[in-house]
């Protein structure tokens, strides 16, 4: 694969070019067109010298097995991207996609959707609706296509980014899902999925997570044959994440085929019936693999082993604690005392209770949507202003603050926003090796942030907070569009930076897993969501997960293979066992 736009071949004199084996035996791999390069693909062998000698990481050469050629669904253009196979939808069976991003999981759900016509490979001449339908003969996906072809098959699609829903639909809640509503159901889903007491508001002034609910609301009340469900966890609390993957559900029930592709391996467990794990290399190719069972897929994903097609996709398995992690707790010296404060607004009032930090510690914030979590972090941010602001003000301190909403604003590249952050550590080895590479930013370096995916503005986002040298770092809701991979990475790199700069950090969060890898204490948010909330002070870890979940009302389990966390079925044996003990995530008998 090759990012034309990197390469920068006057300033390196063709490096690639005349490192290459096939130019030194006369016949050119690697042609230049107007100053731009470009693969000739039959004769390039993979040698991947031209890779290493590149500076400016333009080329990506991934040896692909063979047998995949003839399966290859889709392809962008010349050394782009590539998906080889495609999920295989069931009717009254929920279907997950798991894998990380870039790996063609939206893809394949665009093209399931009609969205995107499937080229099988053949982007010059792509083959139109018979030659795909022939190509797919005596498999499911035969009728399918068939059927999409013809426009008889009714899709509802759920996008991923619920964020840009405003920018293309207006007007109020109400009215838009009225006119939505194809299955005389919005009653019944406006109740479950908690709309009514946005009933009247527009959809310019809702947060991520009112409108992640809206979305789904409006794409259940159509009146479809396949449903789609692009990330619907996403700024969603817990609670509200099962009531949506409870809802999802039901469509089964209806003999509906559904497909989700989602992140948070709590919901995708409880929601799905199969898993298809996607592997490859982001961003350069993507295989579906073969369905599995719920629990077996989501096993096979974390030890990155395939052994129905004996392939090993990751280096090493991803590892969770049953116990919480050992911490430092913070050096002990305090960095920041509050005092109680209100903060009101139209309709809406946040108390918080007196309390303290330390250096060197990671406070997590979990609660309700609405509730007043970015609240909080604001006036912690000097962004709003407590209503005591004459009686008691916060100490003055260096902050960094990553917003919850992201927006690509800044007109320049990724390197030049950090550049113009970190000034001249940002060469440094040691931001290369702290933030830039486990965040995997130096692909992204040259590219401008309004050509950024969530996913990609997400990491870049976070990057620039951990980047400031600042005493006190507020994270708001930092996994939004991460993939697993990358939110363990995120709290580790977290962690690190905290106990290394001797900083205190805030991370607002609704993935209790990486909450629970990334906090050295809680704050715990209660309260009527959209009324009031009370931001409780810092308290243990145990205590704090505790109290958010019995608020939820929900328990987690540990899967005996892998000590993942999994949500408990309602009133089964070990749901009711754990809240007689009073312990909702953390089981005495694993201590």
């Amino acid at each position: 694969m090759l990012d034309a736009d990197r390469c920068k071949p006057k300033r390196c004199d063709r490096i690639c070019y005349r490192f290459c084996p096939k130019v030194r035996s006369k016949i050119e791999a690697i042609v230049f067109e107007e100053g731009k390069p470009r693969i000739v693909e039959p004769l390039c062998v993979g040698c991947g010298i031209c890779v290493k000698k590149c500076p400016f990481t333009a080329l990506a050469i991934v040896n692909l097995p063979d047998e995949l050629e003839v399966e290859c669904s889709h392809r962008f253009g010349p050394n782009a991207f590539k998906l080889f196979r495609l999920p295989i939808p069931s009717s009254s069976i929920v279907l997950g996609l798991l894998g990380q991003n870039g790996i063609g999981k939206s893809t394949a759900i665009q093209i399931l959707s009609g969205e995107t016509k499937l080229n099988l490979g053949n982007y010059d001449n792509p083959p139109d609706w018979p030659n795909i339908v022939k190509h797919y003969r005596g498999s499911t996906l035969q009728d399918y296509f068939l059927k999409l072809s013809m426009n008889e098959l009714r899709v509802a699609h759920k996008p991923q980014y619920v964020d840009k829903i405003p920018r293309v639909v207006s007007g109020k809640v109400a009215d838009v899902l009225e006119k939505l509503d194809e299955r005389n159901l919005l009653k019944e889903t406006s109740e479950h999925l908690q709309l009514q007491p946005i009933w009247n508001r527009t959809l310019d002034v809702l947060s991520g997570g009112e409108l992640q609910r809206v979305a789904v609301a409006a794409t259940i009340c159509r009146d479809a044959d396949v449903y789609f469900f692009d990330e619907p966890s996403s700024y969603l609390d817990v609670k509200q994440r099962l009531e949506v993957a409870r809802a999802i559900r039901k469509l089964k029930k209806a003999d509906k085929t559904v497909i989700v592709a989602e992140h948070d391996l709590a919901v995708i467990d409880y929601l799905s019936d199969q898993i298809c794990v996607l592997y490859g290399q982001p961003g350069v190719y993507g295989i579906v693999s073969q369905v599995h069972g719920v629990r077996v897929g989501i096993n096979i994903y974390l030890e990155g082993v395939i052994p129905d097609e004996n392939v090993r996709f990751r280096e090493t398995p991803i590892i969770f604690h049953v116990k919480p992690p050992t911490v430092s707790g913070g050096t002990g010296e305090t960095l920041l005392t509050w005092g109680e404060m209100t903060k009101s607004f139209d309709g809406f009032l946040l108390r918080v209770e007196p309390g303290k930090v330390n250096k060197g510690e990671v406070v997590g914030i979990l609660g309700p949507n609405g509730i007043g979590k970015t609240t909080f972090i604001k006036l912690l941010a000097g962004i709003e202003t407590a209503d005591e602001a004459t009686k008691y003000k916060l100490a003055e301190l260096t902050v960094s603050y990553k917003p919850q909403y992201i927006s690509g604003e800044f007109d320049g590249t990724v390197e030049e926003l950090l550049r113009d952050i970190r000034r001249e550590g940002f060469a440094t080895g040691l931001h290369q090796s702290e933030v830039l590479q486990p965040l995997n930013i130096k692909p992204l370096l040259d590219r401008n942030l309004s050509q950024l995916s969530g996913g990609e503005l997400q990491r870049v986002a976070i990057a620039a907070c951990l980047s400031r040298e600042s005493q006190l770092y507020l994270l708001d809701e930092p996994s939004a569009y991460l993939d697993v991979e990358e939110r363990l990475s995120m709290a580790r790199i977290t962690r690190r930076i905290i106990e290394n700069k001797n900083a205190t950090a805030f991370v607002v969060e609704h993935d209790v897993v990486a909450q629970d890898f990334i906090a050295d204490r809680l704050m715990f948010f209660d309260g009527e969501p959209g009324t009031t909330g009370t931001a409780n002070p810092p308290t243990t870890l145990r205590e704090g997960m505790n109290a958010f979940l019995e608020r939820m009302e929900v328990t987690f389990r540990r899967d005996p293979a892998t000590k993942r966390p999994r949500v408990n079925k309602e009133d089964s044996r070990t749901d009711k066992y754990q809240r007689k003990i009073g312990e909702y995530y953390y089981v005495a008998k694993e201590k």
